[in-house]
Order: C-alpha cells, then structure tokens, then sequence
C-alpha cells in the first residue's frame, strides 16, 4: 500500500474526535449500567482525561487550558441537547 493510500485511509482530526466520544461514551454507559456512580465516573473521566493532557502538554499549558473552562461552561459549550439560536 503506497503511503499516499495509507494516509487518506486515517481519519481526520474531527473524525477522530468523534469516535473517541463514542468510545468514551459506550464505557460510560457500560460503567452506569453496572451500577458505578455518575458522579465518581465523571471524576475519574476527568482526572483521566487531565492526567492523559499533563503528560503530552505539561503542567502549565494544562492549567491554561482549564483557566478557561468557566467560561466555556457557562456560554454553553458543554450543555448537551441545547438548542442553538
């Protein structure tokens, strides 16, 4: 397979970002099912989630990144089943 095919074959970013959701979305719903609390789920998927970016970015460019969660939440960014105006 030439290089060229290989690469068209990978998903693009927004591709990958989705099926990560759906990965990450069946495991909650597995682990709801199981009867695993919401909330320590939620926890445990952020620590996760903020563990995986401190070792790939670092200390700093994390905390820059979560300086500017707030505000993201409060415009909406993360309010599922919103309606958009």
């Amino acid at each position: 397979m030439a290089n060229d095919e290989f690469e068209e074959m990978q998903l693009n970013p927004e591709d990958d970002r989705q099926a990560a959701l759906s990965y990450i979305s069946r495991a909650w719903e597995s682990a709801i099912a199981d009867g695993v609390d919401a909330d320590a789920v939620a926890h445990a998927a952020m620590f996760t989630a903020l563990a995986d970016l401190v070792a790939a970015y670092g200390e700093d460019a994390v905390a820059v990144l979560a300086e500017r969660l707030p505000e993201r939440v409060r415009h909406g960014e993360f309010t599922v089943n919103r309606i958009l105006q």
